[in-house]
């Protein structure tokens, strides 16, 4: 287990923490910290604020997905998908939205607008080299394998 302290922003005593919704859930879902309802309008983006800070061990990240049911039947996406929060953020946790449906979507206080999954970051060295080695692979990019 890795202990993250999630710290809740003054005013913000309504706003649920993030919660995991079932038992085997992978992510935590957040809540939408708005002072007031935003509405959303068909390809428009907002950052949604969630009320809350939180502070977690250098081996873990905090990645943002949407969540599939408002992509499903609104169209509300998360952009920069998934997000990177790093371990040394202290700063609001904020969800940048964007509306890829073809209606107005309204977004209310304490409304679920996304999660949080914790993974692991592995410690890496980067060594910068002359040649890297060969793979069956190479060069391939974009499209290498076929439609």
């Amino acid at each position: 287990m890795y202990p993250v302290a999630l710290k809740r922003l003054p005013g913000n005593e309504d706003i649920p923490l993030p919660k995991q919704m079932s038992e085997w859930a992978a992510g935590f879902d957040v809540h939408a910290a708005v002072s007031e309802t935003l509405v959303l309008e068909p390809g428009r983006r907002a950052l949604v604020p969630t009320g809350f800070a939180m502070a977690m061990p250098r081996e873990l990240e905090a990645q943002v997905r949407p969540r599939s049911g408002l992509a499903f039947k609104h169209g509300i996406t998360c952009l920069n998908t998934p997000g990177t929060i790093d371990a040394d953020y202290r700063g609001e946790v904020k969800v940048l939205l964007i509306n890829l449906g073809s209606e107005p979507f309204a977004i209310q206080r304490g409304e679920r607008i996304a999660q949080i999954v914790f993974q692991r970051v592995p410690q890496v060295t980067l060594a910068e080299v002359d040649e890297l080695p060969e793979s069956v692979r190479g060069e391939g990019g974009f499209g290498h394998t076929g439609k």
